[in-house]
């Protein structure tokens, strides 16, 4: 583990983004009561190149092997490790990511506001946690863009970055405090892939029916 080298700050946002969607980070005396942990968790099959890279993100930024391991018990999930107590500590400290649950309680960290470093939280995120799904409008086929957060400041934080960056966005409740924001349209997924892109294939393949 290496923390003194000069960290990529958009390849931190991009995980930031990611642990914000799919992942969490617990403490052995935290709020979650197990061992100290950073986990993500993915579709085995739609996101196996995904896997690999992200793999290879927190190497790249900590020059640590993640441990990768596909769920045997559920054979469509795999999970990626860290249990740097270390690394965990400085996410949490000096980065500002919050200790799971993220229900209530998820931030993007404020060192991530700046510049264009949100672009990058936004792209983990939806990386993991989000869709683009074909909708119908009378015979004409569409993309549509989509996330759902969890009740947490970061339900507006989103919002924000999205007014800022000039994107056209609805914003809809689904119940117990979650909301899923959704961008329609062609010019909406060109613009996206301008600003913020994807570094999951499983988006950049759907694109390519739109594109």
């Amino acid at each position: 583990m290496n923390l003194n080298k000069k960290i990529d700050m958009k390849k931190l946002a991009e995980l930031a983004g990611i642990l914000l969607g799919d992942g969490s980070i617990c403490l052995k005396d935290g709020i979650v009561n197990t061992n100290n942990r950073l986990k993500i968790t993915f579709n085995t099959k739609d996101d196996a190149q995904y896997i690999t890279y992200v793999k290879d993100l927190i190497k790249d930024l900590f020059g640590v092997e993640p441990i990768v391991k596909p769920r045997k018990y559920e054979k469509n999930t795999t999970d990626i490790f860290l249990f740097k107590k270390g690394i965990i500590l400085f996410l949490i400290n000096e980065i500002g990511l919050r200790l799971s649950p993220k229900w209530n309680r998820a931030v993007i960290p404020k060192m991530f506001l700046l510049d264009n470093l949100q672009l990058y939280v936004l792209r983990g995120y939806f990386d993991t946690d989000g869709s683009l799904v074909t909708t119908n409008n009378n015979g004409v086929v569409y993309p549509r863009l989509e996330m759902k957060v969890c009740p947490s400041p970061m339900q507006n934080q989103f919002m924000m970055i999205l007014q800022k960056y000039g994107f056209n966005f609805g914003f809809y409740q689904i119940g117990k405090g979650k909301v899923r924001i959704q961008l329609n349209g062609k010019d909406q997924l060109i613009r996206w892939l301008g600003l913020v892109g994807f570094s999951n294939e499983k988006h950049t393949n759907k694109v390519k029916r739109f594109l």
